[in-house]
């Protein structure tokens, strides 16, 4: 059930290059034209904007819980919000259920092999620490509202199309 006077989160997860920032862009675009005005962030760019430049486990661990609280006060706020993140730690998953109202969590699913194939994150060209699906063993959702398998054979639009149908779908049920 929808809380009243909460925004929705939408909080999209997946390995590094898997689309999930593009993915995202397009689903706002998607929730704007029906009316259901929306906040996009990217992990990537808080880590930018307050110059987090810590990768271990244990440091990605707290950011990723920071995140969450940070979308709390937005979705109190009854604001959307589209969160972007690898943030790959079912104890993460967990506490955004626990702790965030109208909450879903969108996972973009792509085998480590297509993204290396595919090139599109620098770490994945030369030897790099601390990366997902490499060198750190990502915890992916147990049961996450909405997977998509992101094999780069659809468009981004068309991953967003299929997110936003979804939504739409779940959304009708809880009602």
């Amino acid at each position: 059930m929808q809380s009243k006077n909460y925004g929705k989160v939408f909080w999209i997860t997946g390995l590094s290059g898997s689309g999930k920032s593009s993915i995202g862009e397009k689903l706002k675009v998607l929730l704007n034209k029906k009316n259901e005005k929306t906040l996009i962030i990217h992990g990537d760019d808080i880590r930018k904007i307050f110059k987090f430049k810590y990768y271990s486990k244990k440091k990605r661990l707290s950011l990723a819980k920071s995140y969450s609280d940070f979308c709390k006060l937005i979705n109190q706020q009854g604001i959307n919000i589209i969160f972007t993140t690898v943030g790959l730690f079912n104890e993460v998953f967990k506490y955004n259920r626990k702790n965030l109202k109208n909450y879903t969590e969108i996972f973009i699913q792509t085998k480590i092999e297509k993204l290396k194939k595919h090139k599109s994150k620098i770490f994945y060209k030369k030897k790099t620490k601390n990366v997902w699906g490499l060198d750190l063993k990502p915890e992916y959702p147990r049961k996450p509202d909405i997977i998509i398998n992101n094999n780069f054979k659809k468009s981004i639009n068309d991953l967003a199309k299929i997110i936003y149908n979804e939504i739409k779908k779940n959304n009708s049920k809880k009602k």
